[in-house]
């Protein structure tokens, strides 16, 4: 695989993402469904949006390694939530240790929605190449 990241600025590498990734000659590409703060056995979290986002990192690290790729090659991420306002305010930190962590350079969208499914209020959505 080729990675070549596209930054016409430098303010966006503090907010811990890039403006676009191109690709080339990848081995495999895996699109993730969304990963939410759900528990093993299929309950969903009724925490805080904080300690919701920890299990959802969680979760998505899971599934990326399980498939055999490394959260290092994500190339996109969207994040669902609840509150943006929460999110980037009370969050923001963690997000930004989970990319640090694996040395990620991925492209991101941020999404506030009405709700999501029962009582979760932040979900990852993930693109993962090899």
């Amino acid at each position: 695989m080729k990675r070549t990241i596209i930054n016409p600025w430098t303010w966006q590498d503090q907010l811990s993402y890039v403006q676009a990734v191109e690709i080339k000659e990848p081995a495999g590409t895996l699109y993730c469904s969304g990963q939410a703060a759900v528990h093993p056995d299929g309950t969903s979290s009724n925490a805080d949006m904080r300690t919701q986002l920890a299990l959802a990192i969680d979760n998505l690290e899971t599934v990326v390694n399980e498939a055999g790729y490394e959260c290092s090659n994500i190339v996109k991420l969207t994040v669902y939530s609840t509150s943006s306002e929460e999110f980037i305010h009370n969050c923001f930190d963690n997000f930004r240790d989970f990319v640090a962590r694996h040395g990620m350079k991925q492209a991101v969208t941020v999404v506030q929605v009405v709700a999501l499914n029962e009582t979760l209020n932040i979900e990852l959505d993930a693109i993962v190449v090899k």
